[in-house]
């Protein structure tokens, strides 16, 4: 393992003012995103889809330090013949793979799931690594359901193999991308949320601990502290801020080069809004930066512009680059709303 040529990815992965773009779907979900605008979901249509994200220069240049592909994207090649990787290179932007083969039900632990893939990971990352990635992702999901869920079970067997998947991934030359995303699926209040969160990250880093993962080439991609979805009565932007930086604080070792949020279902403006804060508030007590690793956040506004017409994809362009440049001023804690109807 290098572990300086990992540091120097991970670093770059979390540049000042850059994020990365989570464009990882897999076919099943892109599908359903393009029933949401009639298009059919073809090989050609998802190439064309990512391409025009990949070649809008100004967001990919100036907002996003990496790409996040799915297995399919990562061996396309573009319209004119130029394979993805390389416009994702060219624009200055570090290529990745989403590794992991999806949530599964968990044995002995009815209502919870651990995430399967490390059979023949070793082969694979190797692979990847020749097509061009420098770095991988992993999800790992754990729902929150009364008292009783999470157990302690389910979390262990996830943050186990999150742990094993980026030991692989160090000896790769790959720089793992750990995510344990605490859904926000439910009516659990933002104190709930906020102790499954804590739990599941002092037991992630143990456990990367215990299997001697260089936490200097690694980079956490975790959920914001929130309410769940159907609670009656939501957090505001101030706590998610306040109880996100406490939670990490008081979890997230300093030597980890950074962490980038997932969305986790919030609406593009709240996911802004409760970046934005967290830096505005707090970029000075923190000992590693914030920034964003965002899929619909960053995709649903150019998604819909696009409409799978070739004539909208100036517009689709348009779009996705004021998300992207929305997200970068709120790693800095310079967003705010009056921003957002800016051109």
């Amino acid at each position: 393992m290098d572990l300086t040529a990992l540091n120097k990815i991970a670093n770059a992965m979390v540049a000042p003012g850059k994020g990365i773009l989570a464009a990882d779907e897999s076919s099943g979900t892109i599908k359903k995103r393009f029933d949401s605008i009639n298009v059919e979901s073809t090989e050609d249509s998802r190439r064309d889809y990512r391409e025009m994200l990949f070649r809008t220069e100004t967001a990919m240049r100036e907002h996003i330090s990496g790409v996040i592909l799915f297995d399919e994207t990562i061996r396309q090649n573009a319209a004119d013949g130029t394979p993805l990787v390389k416009l994702i290179e060219q624009a200055g932007s570090i290529p990745g793979i989403k590794v992991d083969r999806g949530a599964h039900a968990l044995a002995g632990a009815e209502g919870e799931k651990v995430t399967e893939g490390l059979d023949g990971l070793r082969d694979r990352l190797n692979e990847y690594y020749e097509l061009g990635a420098r770095f991988a992702k992993w999800r790992a999901v754990i729902d929150i359901a009364g008292d009783e869920i999470p157990s302690g079970y389910c979390i262990s067997t996830n943050v186990h193999a999150l742990a094993r998947y980026a030991a692989l991934c160090q000896e790769a030359g790959i720089v793992p991308i750990v995510e344990p995303e605490v859904l926000m699926d439910g009516d659990h209040d933002i104190d709930r949320c906020y102790d499954v969160t804590e739990f599941t990250l002092k037991s992630l880093f143990d456990e990367l601990y215990a299997q001697d993962v260089a936490l200097e080439g690694t980079i956490l991609k975790p959920n914001m502290v929130l309410s769940g979805k159907k609670c009656a009565n939501r957090a505001s932007v101030s706590e998610v801020a306040e109880k996100t930086v406490k939670c990490f604080r008081s979890s997230v070792p300093a030597a980890l080069p950074g962490i980038v949020f997932l969305s986790g279902g919030q609406s593009d403006e709240e996911a802004t809004a409760h970046l934005n804060a967290m830096n505005a508030e707090y970029k000075d007590k923190m000992p590693w930066g914030l920034s964003f690793s965002y899929g619909r956040a960053l995709q649903a506004a150019p998604l819909k512009a696009w409409g799978g017409k070739a004539e909208n994809v100036p517009a689709a362009k348009a779009a996705f680059a004021h998300r992207a440049k929305m997200n970068s001023l709120a790693t800095q804690g310079d967003w705010s709303d009056g921003l957002e109807n800016q051109a």
